[in-house]
């Protein structure tokens, strides 16, 4: 990890017991089949996360509909968060970020052919999402951050952890950032540890999964978010505007082009307001303004340019990874009797 250091709140930890064992009784339950899961005829491949943001679920999410998209009908199904809309919303073209939430309207607008829905009921909205309303029909289905929705049963249970905060030196929320309690990884079928450094060296990699003290079955990855290689060159040091819950790897990757780069950092998922675009506007004195995808559509008032954010693998892990996914939705089709 970075520096090995995590901030945290020590005065909030009878909170954060408090918290914890309501997380643990509501995990108990599920385990003991007093609350039920619900299964699909579909591959169902959740993404989530232990940590509150910032690991990384949005490009994880977009690297699985490109592998997947070539040989499938994909759909997305995502909480929608901060959007202004109630209840199930299956997004078209037209769909604005207010509608459907601006991660979903990000991912919306880079694959137009996928099915992109909204539903903080997840059960209910897969349901929709198999109707036979919906065409063409779906053949798999990515559930965007939904590691706590345990009534549905994925098929895949895909976990991020994040290299700069990882889950075994945090605490439960509010006392830290977690959740709910860290042995909550072994549900996880595949663990991705994300933002890590490119250069990372095999040791690391070895004692970071050793930490983690996986089960045999579960599969470790590594990631980190790679950038274009020609980047935009600029006469003065660029401002990079984020609205996202984690952007100290983005800022320590970004500076690597632009050594005198200035970071001006809102609160995850934040709208911005007349203030703040004048507060920008300020701040940025002529200078070029950069961001993310996932902000720009909340910075359309001001002109900026986007960075773009993928995900790569690291040492030999794509092949592996994606011959795991492509494996069981070939195997297990839509309507398939294993399910």
């Amino acid at each position: 990890m970075a520096d090995g250091y995590i901030k945290t709140y020590p005065p909030l930890r009878p909170l954060a017991w408090i918290y914890g064992l309501v997380v643990f009784i509501r995990n108990l339950l599920f385990d003991m089949g007093v609350l039920k899961q619900k299964s699909f005829p579909v591959p169902v491949i959740s993404v989530g996360n232990i940590t509150v943001g910032g690991t990384g679920k949005t490009p994880h999410t977009e690297y699985l509909i490109r592998l997947l998209s070539k040989q499938y009908q994909v759909a997305v199904l995502s909480r929608g968060y901060k959007r202004e809309t109630k209840g199930f919303v299956l997004a078209t073209s037209q769909s604005t970020q207010r509608e459907i939430g601006d991660e979903p309207y990000q991912m919306k607008h880079k694959f137009p052919q996928i099915h992109m829905a909204v539903d903080a009921n997840r059960k209910r909205g897969i349901t929709k999402l198999l109707g036979s309303s919906v065409q063409p029909p779906v053949d798999v289905i990515l559930l965007d951050d939904a590691f706590q929705h345990r009534y549905v049963h994925p098929d895949i249970n895909i976990l991020l952890i994040d290299y700069n905060r990882f889950i075994t030196h945090d605490h439960l929320l509010p006392e830290g950032r977690l959740r709910e309690q860290a042995s909550g990884l072994y549900r996880a079928d595949i663990i991705i540890v994300t933002k890590c450094p490119a250069d990372i060296t095999p040791v690391e990699r070895n004692g970071l999964e050793r930490e983690l003290n996986t089960l045999y079955h579960q599969q470790v990855f590594f990631t980190t978010m790679s950038y274009p290689i020609l980047m935009p060159q600029f006469e003065r040091p660029p401002l990079l505007v984020t609205g996202i819950a984690s952007p100290k790897h983005m800022e320590e990757t970004l500076r690597h082009f632009y050594p005198a780069l200035e970071l001006m950092s809102f609160p995850d998922h934040h709208t911005f307001t007349a203030a703040d675009i004048e507060a920008i506007r300020r701040r940025a004195a002529g200078r070029q303004i950069i961001t993310t995808e996932k902000d720009s559509t909340r910075l359309s008032a001001l002109p900026h340019i986007v960075i773009p954010i993928e995900v790569t693998f690291l040492g030999k892990g794509e092949e592996k990874f994606n011959k795991i996914i492509l494996d069981y939705v070939r195997k297990n089709p839509r309507n398939s009797s294993l399910h």
